[in-house]
């Protein structure tokens, strides 16, 4: 019987923002060998791809540095599906919490969990499975000098938290969001070998670093004009979360009435894992 053959992960394709940028160098590198006056404005050149290549990386929603998942596929969208997405847990006061709003509710929500604190509170991380929920890949520990590291730190930032992950949860993520939602033109090759999509969001509440809950919510539900809608891809926190005047976590006072908005607004809840086919097989 013959052997079955190796699954091949295919080749990472160049996004065309970054081909364009070795063709600038190219270009800047023989401009100032064969016309050494013109190296000023060969590095200036150069200088200036760096900045822009700098500032995709700085815009979280942005795909010009590879492709990035701000809203739920097509067939999602048909389906008047959304996604609740919550970053920077397990927190063992915050989750538990939001896990019984989200029950009451009878909504699934997706969380992109730090790697290392899903480590310290591996029952939380089982319990968030065992109702329903999504987990997917936060990094090992959400490094604020995360988008400035090389392929070789990606790599073992976001592969140690597959593992470790894949382990407590028994399913391996197969989306990752950069801490911050920042990150630089080396992320995408790893996130690709590892079969992971990136993911952003179409909405953030910036709960945590605004402790008025209207405000919150009026940022998830937005103006008539750019209501709620099918497809959108929901951030809030339950780690790191703000508190609000009386101490109370932000979600906590914002789940109710938002999930409460989707359903007048006809929307249904899914998980990313539900929604978004896998990237590949790593």
């Amino acid at each position: 019987m013959p052997a079955p053959a190796e699954r091949s992960t295919p080749s990472w394709p160049w996004p065309p923002v970054l081909q364009a940028s070795l063709g600038l160098h190219a270009a800047a590198g023989t401009a100032a060998l064969w016309e050494p006056g013109t190296w000023p404005w060969a590095l200036g050149s150069v200088v200036l791809n760096h900045v822009g290549l700098t500032a995709a990386g700085l815009w979280p929603r942005s795909a010009l540095l590879g492709p990035n998942v701000r809203s739920l596929p097509a067939a999602a969208v048909a389906r008047r599906e959304f996604a609740l997405t919550l970053d920077d847990g397990p927190d063992p006061e915050v989750t538990p919490a939001a896990l019984d709003l989200l029950d009451e509710a009878s909504v699934r929500a997706t969380f992109f969990v730090i790697a290392q604190r899903a480590a310290q509170h591996a029952g939380l991380v089982r319990e968030i499975v065992r109702r329903g929920h999504d987990v997917q890949n936060h990094s090992l520990r959400h490094r604020h000098d995360f988008s400035m590291r090389g392929p070789r730190a990606l790599a073992q930032e976001i592969g140690s938290a597959q593992a470790l992950l894949a382990d407590l949860t028994g399913q391996a993520p197969h989306c990752f969001r950069a801490p911050a939602g920042l990150r630089n033109p080396l992320l995408d090759p790893v996130l690709h070998r590892l079969g992971l999509h990136l993911v952003s969001w179409t909405r953030r509440g910036f709960d945590t670093r605004e402790g008025d809950p209207a405000r919150v919510l009026r940022r998830l539900i937005g103006p008539q004009a750019r209501a709620l809608a099918a497809g959108d891809i929901l951030l809030l926190h339950d780690g790191h979360a703000r508190r609000t005047a009386s101490g109370q976590p932000v979600l906590l006072e914002v789940l109710p009435p938002l999930l409460h908005a989707a359903r007048d607004a006809g929307l249904h809840p899914t998980t990313l894992r539900a929604a978004l086919p896998a990237r590949h097989s790593p």
